[in-house]
């Protein structure tokens, strides 16, 4: 009965909102870095789903808002170069270790950022999907539109990219 029933109940697609939202802007974020374009795109893929709405069962708004989303962002940036850009939002906190640490720590965590920048968009989409979302290969899978071994051979990559460019990850 889900699947028959679309999403153009205000209340349905409210709560489609708010168990998609976040997800799909994480995806989002993950693939293009930028908060602001991710908060875009998702707006946008809200929009489709809407206009859409009587032609969307419930069962495959998920699927509709990955698959929009991803593509109005492969759209974006077809004759463009991504780069992640990570913003530290930590609030400045009074740390007990020694500032040697603390050089080596900041240090660390730059060439770990730049280390995951340098990825190709398919190795940090889904490299960030699995250590940032804990999402398993299978829900990666379905979320990119791949087989499971796609999303291995891309994670196998990642790690040894990252093992390469950062020694004693």
């Amino acid at each position: 009965m889900k699947d028959i029933e679309n999403v153009c109940n205000e209340h349905i697609f409210n709560q489609v909102y708010k168990d998609y939202g976040k997800p799909i802007w994480r995806f989002i974020y993950y693939k293009c870095g930028d908060s602001a374009q991710a908060d875009d795109l998702v707006q946008e893929a809200f929009i489709k789903l809407w206009q859409n709405c009587a032609k969307v069962p419930l069962g495959k708004a998920k699927s509709f808002l990955y698959t929009v989303a991803n593509n109005t962002f492969l759209n974006e940036v077809a004759h463009k170069k991504v780069v992640l850009k990570h913003a530290q939002l930590q609030p400045t906190k009074v740390d007990s270790q020694s500032p040697e640490y603390i050089l080596e720590e900041k240090q660390f965590l730059k060439k770990l950022e730049s280390a995951i920048a340098n990825l190709t968009e398919a190795q940090r989409t889904a490299f960030l999907m699995n250590r940032i979302d804990g999402k398993k290969y299978r829900e990666i899978a379905e979320i990119l539109e791949i087989s499971v071994k796609a999303v291995e051979k891309r994670m196998s990559q990642a790690l040894a990219t990252l093992r390469k460019d950062i020694e004693n990850i």
